[in-house]
This record gives C-alpha cells, structure tokens and sequence, in this order.
C-alpha cells in the first residue's frame, strides 16, 4: 500500500491512496470463509458451498466492503501519525479520482481532498489584559432575592375592597346578557370565574371594577376588555377560541370573593423554608447567605463574559485566516443535503467565524493543560442542576435529589457532550484568569443583563 500527501497553499490537501491485492486479500478470504460456513443453498451440506460459488455470489460486494473498510483504517491512521489537522471529512476528489474496476484484483488509487487548518498562533500571556466583568452584589439585588422568597411562601387573605395597587384576585358568577339588558338565555354563564382586573387590556373597562366588594354586581364588556385576544377570552369564558370570537356581549359579574395575596414575613419560618431547619437565625444571615448564593450563581455569568472577551481579543489578535472555503462548502452541503446550497451560502460564513473560535480554543486547552475526566463531567452536571433548581428559588435541595437529577441528565448522549463542553470551559476560565492580567470592572446585575443583551 502506498500513501501520499500534498499541500502546496497548506490549506488545501490530496491524500492518495494505493491498495494492491495483498493489502485486502487475506480480510477478503476470512470473510469469504465466513460466508461459506454460513452459507444455505439448495443442493449443498450446511457450510460445504463451494468456495468459487461464493466468490461468484459475494466476492465482489465483500471486496468492496474490505477496501472501503481498509481505506478509512489507513487514511485517518495516516492522518493522525503526521498530525495533519484535518477539518471536516475526506472528499472524493471529483477531478483526480479515476474509476475503480473490482471486477480486477487491482491495484486500486483513491484520490481525497483534505482541507487542513490554517497555521497561526493563539497565545495568552500575562501581558494581555482582558476585562473581567465583577457583578455587585448589593442590598437591592439581595432585597429583590429576599422578596422573591417571601412571594413564594406567601398566602392568600380574604378582602372586603378590591384594590388593584394589592394585585387582588377575584372570583364571582359571569353571565352573560341580551341586547335587552336581561340574562340571554342560553347564554355563557360561568361560576366561581376568576378575575384580575388589574390585567384588563382597556382602562374604561378596568375602571368598572374599582371599588367593587363582595356581592358588587359589575356589568362589562369581556370582549371590549380584551380586544384582539380571542385566546385571552376563550379562557375567561371558559368557551373554544372559535365561539370566543363571535362574542361581543355585555356580561355581569356577581363578585363573590376577593382574595389578596400576602407575603410571608421575614422571620425564622422563611429561613427555614429556604435554607433548612436553623441553618440561619437571623435576618442578617439570611440576606447575608443570600447574597454568597447570588454570587455563586453569577460567577458562570462573569466567567462566560470573560471567555467571550477572551475570544474577541483573541480573534482581533489572530487576524484574518485562510481557510479552504470552496473545500469547506463541499463539506457542508454533503452534512446538509437535505437543506440544499441556500443553507451552506447563508451560513458558512457564521460557520467559519464559530470554526475560527474553535481552532483558537484548541490551542488554549492544549497549551493550558487542560483535560476533564467523568467526576469533571459529573460536577458540570451537578452544577447545572443546581442552577436550574436556583432558578426557582430551591437553594436548600439534598444532595442525593441533585446527584439523582444529574446522573438522569447525563443518560442522554447530546447532555453528556454538553457537560463535557462545559467542564472544559470552566477549568480553562480558571486557568486564563491566572495568565492573563484581568481589567475587573464592577458592574450592576442589571447593566451586565442590558449588555449581555447588545450583543
């Protein structure tokens, strides 16, 4: 066998292939032998087919079995000893490649383009800065967490005036009534129906239930009170989106209660509630391990901030590269078949931009260090099942749920990649804040969201 390799502009690549007959025939035989032993035809033992019979029947489709087999052995094991940095798969060169006749025992040249990453240096050291966005923590971030908090433990009391500015909630009799001004018969009537005036679209209408009380009667238009919102409608009067569209009647509505939510004070029952039974004693602590668990939560905030800038600094750094495109939309099309040349020539250029990133940041795990392993994984895991809990205001949940969670999420093979990804991205944040000389700029939470959001 012989293999060759060219590539005069460095990005564009022909590896050339040669198999001669001894490179595929002692694979051919065994599985040819195989086949024998397999073999069931009419007028013959189990296993005593001729083997020219077999060769008739098979020979050629398991040849080209044992060559494509043998070609992409070779190919990528020469690709991986002479470290050539291959981007995408092999193709079929369509110019060089001269048909094949299996019929014959060879010899059998394969001809591939090959497109090769194009040489640069990435380089971090402690001459570069970069900012590090530092999210502050202040009281009103810790108030609005506190308030959250209490919000979900909070009840409902029962009111005897409704007021809007409380956000109370109403419930009553709707029925809905004639051009007469009596109740329609037949007409939509729906029990304990529950009413936010507060959300009414039209201040005319939300006028009407100021001052409302148990008993008040309010006569309103539902479809004046949520123009344009048949969805929004159907719900209310409990009827499907298409009747919801043919109504444009005045209705009453009998209020029956008024419910107000109340928030749960901030004493010993929330702490409890939040961070288990005496973990915090106090009010200070409270707001206090508040606070440590915002911070923690922003910190996958900063550190992602900081390898964006990471990777704008750097691919300002890089320059411009040269990549082999025609090769590269070869690529991409054969990946996307089904979406046609539109999609290649509206998103290769995107494609090329998230490709440069990627040959950057090989070269930042490599000269970092970095490498991950299963418990890396698993913590990357355990860490974004934490989040989500966080994000619903669960801080207190055991470790055997979060362990739980984690191992089910990591069953799936797109998750484990994801985690893979993200283990990878942590330890190489932490490595780079230690190179590189960080810019800190203090930032509120709320100005970091309205930035993250430009971009």
């Amino acid at each position: 066998m012989n293999i060759s390799f060219e590539s005069p502009d460095k990005i564009n690549g022909r590896l050339t292939l040669t198999i001669e007959k001894e490179d595929y025939e002692k694979d051919m035989e065994k599985t040819l032998k195989d086949y024998r032993k397999k073999a069931n035809m009419p007028g013959f033992r189990p296993g005593m087919v001729p083997m020219g019979l077999i060769k008739r029947q098979y020979g050629e489709a398991v040849k080209a079995d044992t060559i494509n087999k043998l070609i992409g052995e070779k190919l990528y094991a020469y690709i991986r000893e002479n470290k050539i940095q291959m981007l995408g798969e092999p193709m079929p060169d369509v110019e060089q490649q001269q048909e094949n006749d299996l019929k014959t025992d060879g010899p059998f040249t394969f001809v591939f383009d090959i497109a090769v990453a194009p040489e640069f240096k990435a380089e971090l050291t402690s001459d570069d800065t970069v900012d590090y966005y530092d999210i502050t923590v202040d009281d009103e971030l810790v108030g609005r967490q506190v308030d959250m908090f209490a919000s979900r433990t909070g009840h409902y009391d029962k009111a005897d005036v409704y007021d809007p500015e409380q956000h109370d909630m109403l419930k009553g009799d709707l029925r809905e009534l004639g051009p007469d001004g009596n109740a329609k018969e037949d007409g939509v009537v729906v029990e304990a129906a529950v009413l936010m005036p507060e959300y009414i679209k039209v201040d005319e209408q939300k006028a009407l239930f100021d001052g409302a009380k148990p008993g008040s009667v309010i006569t309103f238009n539902p479809r004046k009170a949520y123009p344009d919102n048949d969805a929004e409608l159907a719900s209310l009067l409990k009827v499907d989106k298409e009747k919801a569209a043919a109504i444009d009647s005045d209705f009453t509505y009998l209020v029956t209660e008024i419910s107000r939510f109340v928030k749960a004070p901030v004493d010993q029952a929330l702490f409890d509630a939040v961070f288990g039974k005496d973990e915090v004693k106090s009010e200070e602590e409270f707001r206090g391990k508040i606070a440590e668990g915002i911070k923690a939560q922003l910190a996958a905030d900063e550190g992602y901030k900081f390898l964006m800038d990471v990777r704008a600094y750097l691919e300002n750094k890089v320059g411009e590269l040269q990549f082999p495109d025609e090769l590269l939309k070869r690529i991409m099309l054969s990946n996307n078949k089904d979406k046609g040349q539109k999609f290649v020539d509206d998103n290769y250029e995107a494609s090329i931009k998230e490709l440069k990133w990627h040959l950057i940041k090989e070269q930042l795990v490599a000269a970092n260090e970095i490498k991950v392993d299963d418990n890396d994984v698993k913590a990357a895991a355990r860490e974004a099942v934490r989040m989500q809990f966080a994000q619903y205001g669960m801080t207190n949940v055991e470790d055997e749920y979060i362990e739980k969670y984690a191992n089910e999420m990591l069953k799936e093979r797109k998750n484990i990649d994801n985690f893979v990804d993200r283990a990878v991205d942590i330890k190489l944040i932490n490595a780079l804040k230690g190179v590189v000389k960080l810019n800190k700029k203090a930032i509120s939470l709320d100005d970091f969201n309205k930035m993250m959001q430009e971009k």
